[in-house]
């Protein structure tokens, strides 16, 4: 597929990059028009031909199968082709970022977020939203999506202790992810993330409930697109104000997926935690013993960074938990897969058997 250069001008303002690999993977792929997934339905999506064209469009007959992998089918921010007439997509072309977690359930499969994003902005509120270990959660997740973290605080004008705050989240920091504490009211507030937002950049926003994620939104469009919802007093939660994921082109160039506030950010089993924990893990090299388990066992350097106070032991307590659901999560996935392509082998298996007998 060859779009015109002014064909693919009109995709700049929904983040279209136009770099050597997309146009690669263009190249090679059927359909006469490229265009952006922008909202889903359960058995269609809207997609964006340009920033003024929506079209509602069918997905390929394999995506609506109930064992085809979640991976496989579109997301919110994924580039397709269509057919001449713009009603079928027929192709999804290969990702740069894809975040995802684990869906809300027993059932251990994964729930696709937001495709081909370059910076996700984890909205945190400066009240009873506030939580660094759950922001740890975030970061892990984050860190598996190819997509770079940035930790939006809102409500600074509400808090009085805002340093304090940004000082609990000293590892964050120096793991390299930008803290941004903001008023999501005011514009001139708002405009330190305007870096993230030029032309050819995605963003997602994910948080809590109550966050403010509609609230920035609005502040980022200049008007009041998103509806809003205060939050309760007793805990600062608030209602599901976003109730499905939605690509909106901004001012700034870029583009803006909001999301539904997750009250619960389970891992999917791709994660590696390494990265979060950059700390620990650099602590648990010190060790006397190769196999340490930070336990009682003699010479272990993150016991004795956990009583001397450099490091928090709510933090290690964390730490171990996101590392054996992330290794209980990684198995379970891995005997799915297992599952699905054996079930795929038998279905080729009895489909050849089928057109033996004719």
């Amino acid at each position: 597929m060859q779009p015109t250069p002014e064909a693919l001008d009109l995709l700049r303002p929904i983040g279209w990059p136009d770099d050597d690999a997309r146009r690669e993977a263009l190249a090679a792929a059927p359909g006469a028009r490229l265009a952006r997934v922008v909202g889903q339905h359960r058995s269609a999506y809207d997609v964006a031909t340009r920033a003024d064209e929506v079209l509602k469009v069918q997905p390929p007959l394999p995506w609506t199968r109930p064992r085809c992998p979640p991976e496989q089918r579109a997301a919110v921010g994924d580039w397709v082709t269509l057919d001449e007439a713009g009603k079928n997509i027929l192709a999804l072309l290969p990702r740069h970022a894809l975040l995802k977690r684990g869906a809300a359930g027993e059932h251990h499969r994964q729930q696709l977020i937001a495709a081909n994003v370059d910076h996700v902005l984890v909205v945190v509120g400066l009240d009873q939203d506030f939580n660094p270990r759950r922001i740890e959660r975030y970061l892990v997740v984050i860190r598996a999506s190819g997509a770079d973290p940035v930790l939006v605080l809102t409500k600074a004008d509400e808090c009085e202790i805002v340093e304090d705050c940004i000082d609990l989240l000293m590892e964050v920091e120096e793991s390299g992810v930008p803290i941004h504490a903001i008023n999501a009211k005011d514009p001139a507030s708002v405009a330190e993330l305007h870096p993230y937002l030029g032309p050819g950049q995605t963003v997602v926003l994910v948080g809590s409930s109550g966050a403010g994620k509609s609230t920035l939104t609005n502040t980022l469009l200049g008007r009041e697109k998103m509806k809003t919802n205060a939050v309760r007093g007793n805990d600062s939660r608030g209602r599901h104000t976003t109730t499905f994921r939605v690509l909106t082109p901004l001012p700034q160039g870029g583009c803006l997926i909001d999301t539904p506030g997750m009250r619960e950010v389970k891992l999917s089993g791709d994660e590696d935690i390494v990265d979060a924990f950059e700390d620990i893990e650099a602590l648990g090299a010190g060790c006397r013993f190769r196999d340490c388990v930070h336990g009682n066992e003699p010479g272990c350097a993150v016991r004795a960074a956990i009583e001397d106070g450099t490091l928090d032991e709510a933090r290690y307590l964390n730490y171990v938990k996101l590392r054996d659901e992330a290794e209980a999560a990684a198995v379970t996935q891995a005997a799915r897969r297992a599952e699905e392509a054996l079930a795929l082998k038998n279905k080729h298996r009895r489909t050849k058997d089928k057109l033996g007998r004719r």
